[in-house]
């Protein structure tokens, strides 16, 4: 389980023993909250980088505006404690987890007047679908549940309420035997994982989901643009999953999971079962921006 020294809550640091919320806390009963996954990396100079920090904390503030839920706080002092949540904690490089919930209340589905709360907390957490996977690829499967149809959830937020559907799909394919789940949209075109946008090549031609059912990855616009640089053709449109079975290629990007290949899909291999080239230049490519090796989009990398 993550561990640490300390996390900031509401605007100060506490233990992390005692970083505590009220069983009637109103989010754990009903999902109501936004969160965001942000990592930060030690770059080849010595130095702590959090990669694309304002995206992130400009999503998290999106996410509370579409929720209807107003942040106690302005950007620069959320911005500001991560920063010192990284140091208080005595990490180089690691995953920095802030989240705004609804406190302990009134309950109740609808609450006129509540408490609105906020945290901060950071951890060592290495490849999120195995440095093996990362290395390697992994085993994905379709998922027999769907992905939010976005007059049913609000697929531009990153809500906490959300992810019980990622849950149920991540659950169906370990326990399948698969690393991760796929899942399609209500139409039946593949959305993205359970946690994950996901691209496809074919023909060295590159193809993500459009920002239809999708959350508007960062990592997933980080890619779109390197790999363009790379000049690759990059089209933003739907494809079904017999296009995806016969994909040349397929990889996932996300803050947790990087950049990290698909071998198979559904007992169906991926091309020739491993990374293709054009995978592994991408993920190069990112790695070498995140660690300072390269000096492309250095406008990304947030110094501690």
């Amino acid at each position: 389980m993550p561990t640490g020294d300390f996390i900031w809550m509401d605007g100060k640091f506490v233990k992390w023993q005692d970083a505590k919320v009220h069983v009637l806390t109103h989010t754990l009963h009903y999902g109501l909250g936004v969160f965001e996954g942000i990592r930060c990396y030690e770059g080849v100079d010595g130095n702590s980088y959090i990669f694309r920090l304002k995206e992130h904390i400009d999503r998290l503030y999106d996410s509370a505006h579409i929720c209807e839920i107003e942040i106690p706080f302005k950007k620069e002092d959320i911005i500001k404690a991560t920063k010192e949540c990284l140091k208080k904690n005595k990490l180089k490089e690691g995953y920095i987890r802030p989240i705004v919930f609804v406190g302990d209340g009134p309950m109740g589905l609808y609450v006129e007047d509540y408490p609105v709360r906020v945290a901060i907390a950071c951890w060592a957490w290495g490849a999120y679908l195995g440095e093996e996977g990362l290395k390697n690829g992994i085993r994905a499967k379709i998922s027999s549940f769907t992905r939010h149809h976005p007059n049913v959830m609000m697929t531009k937020a990153k809500v906490s309420g959300n992810y019980v559907n990622s849950i149920l799909a991540k659950k169906e394919a370990k326990h399948a035997g698969y690393d991760e789940a796929i899942m399609l949209d209500p139409e039946g075109y593949v959305s993205e994982a359970s946690g994950e946008n996901i691209f496809i090549i074919k023909n060295r031609k590159i193809k993500t989901s459009p920002l239809t059912t999708i959350l508007p990855g960062i990592t997933r616009d980080s890619i779109i643009q390197i790999a363009k640089e790379l000049e690759y053709e990059v089209v933003e449109e739907r494809f079904t999953r017999d296009e995806l079975y016969i994909s040349d290629e397929v990889f996932f990007t996300g803050t947790a999971a990087e950049v990290t290949p698909v071998r198979e899909v559904d007992n169906r291999k991926i091309g020739e079962g491993k990374p293709g080239p054009i995978t592994l230049k991408i993920q190069k490519a990112f790695f070498d921006i995140v660690r300072g090796k390269s000096k492309k989009h250095s406008h990304w990398l947030e110094r501690v």
